[in-house]
């Protein structure tokens, strides 16, 4: 009975150290796309992807309304929503305010219909300068840093953002990471330096010690005298050396400081680039549209042209035909004139032209 007894009790205790070693295994995750489980480090922080999927799959911006989607296909250059509405209503016109590719109903977009309707008439953007901006009021504002922008503005501001944010981060992690070694390193080698210190002053105390005790002769006090303040003389040397290793650390905090100066210099530097560029692409946007705008009217000339020159040459060719029938009706009318002057009417031709 005791044999059977202490069966469960191991299964038991087998099971407990299954369940403990399942415990201490980190918890996995499934991919949205693929559905295999990773940990939650390897998964994208807003769909959840893993890295396979983040390559396979990556996040572009749809050709007409610029709104990101993760693309399913390389050839896939437009959104869901944009290619229901190509479907539905075929492709878009440029809008009247932000100027992106996305009227599929009249002259405005979905997006500027919508913020028209809550916020009101549009105003220029700060950035662009265009007529496309909505007041959002203080809370749209707030994340813009008090700034009325457009949507793309807006987004290109976030974006870079976000971007110094990181470096920001990574430039101070990589400061506090250095600043703590060099500390570690300049604290080691203090601490060295002074046991040495004390040891050597230890021994010089203990044989001059035992040099007083003993009988000394007046030559040997002077030799005495003089090593002793030869090694005084040394240590006084060695102090001073010691200060500029103190003195450095000022130095390693200017140092800082002039990094953190020029990092921020390079920050707003790579945030001018980033503007400058977004105006730049803002302009080409621009140039694309009124060259279509331009062709599209010199179309229309041409077609004008045409149909002028087609009318001016069907009423040319009636004018020629009335003349000539003119030139016959006036040559008959004269023939019968000459005709009647030289022959006398009988009473039947005047009885027929009265």
């Amino acid at each position: 009975m005791a044999a059977t007894s202490g069966v469960p009790g191991a299964a038991a205790g087998a099971a407990a150290a299954v369940g403990a070693a399942s415990g201490a295994a980190p918890a996995l995750y499934a991919c949205t796309k693929c559905n295999q489980r990773y940990p939650f480090e390897e998964l994208s922080q807003g769909q959840q992807l893993c890295k396979e999927c983040r390559i396979a799959h990556p996040i572009v911006k749809c050709t007409y309304c610029r709104s990101e989607f993760q693309q399913e296909s390389k050839t896939n250059t437009i959104c869901k929503k944009c290619a229901q509405n190509v479907k539905q209503f075929g492709t878009p016109k440029p809008c009247q305010y932000c100027n992106i590719i996305a009227a599929f109903i009249g002259t405005k977009c979905q997006r500027c219909t919508n913020s028209e309707k809550k916020y009101g008439p549009p105003q220029t953007c700060e950035q662009c300068k265009q007529q496309c901006a909505f007041d959002r009021k203080e809370e749209g504002r707030r994340k813009v840093d008090g700034k009325l922008l457009c949507w793309l503005c807006t987004l290109s501001y976030k974006r870079v953002l976000q971007k110094t944010k990181e470096q920001r981060k990574n430039l101070g992690s990589s400061h506090s990471n250095s600043s703590s070694t060099s500390l570690t390193e300049k604290d080691q080698h203090h601490l060295k330096h002074h046991h040495h210190h004390r040891h050597h002053h230890h021994h010089h105390r203990h044989t001059s010690g035992h040099h007083k005790i003993s009988s000394l002769s007046p030559e040997q006090d002077q030799g005495l005298w003089k090593q002793s303040h030869k090694s005084s003389a040394a240590i006084q040397n060695e102090t001073p050396k010691k200060k500029p290793k103190m003195e450095s650390k000022p130095s390693n905090g200017d140092s800082s400081s002039i990094n953190q100066s020029t990092d921020s210099g390079g920050t707003d530097n790579f945030v001018l680039i980033s503007q400058l560029k977004e105006e730049v692409m803002s302009l080409k946007r621009l140039l694309q549209q009124r060259d279509q705008t331009i062709l599209e009217k010199d179309k229309k000339l041409t077609e004008l042209k045409a149909d002028f020159q087609y009318q001016e040459s069907n009423l040319r060719t009636k004018m020629n035909s009335m003349e000539r029938a003119h030139k016959e009706t006036v040559e008959q009318l004269q023939m019968w004139a000459m005709w009647i002057t030289r022959e006398p009417m009988d009473g039947w031709s005047r009885q027929c032209f009265k």
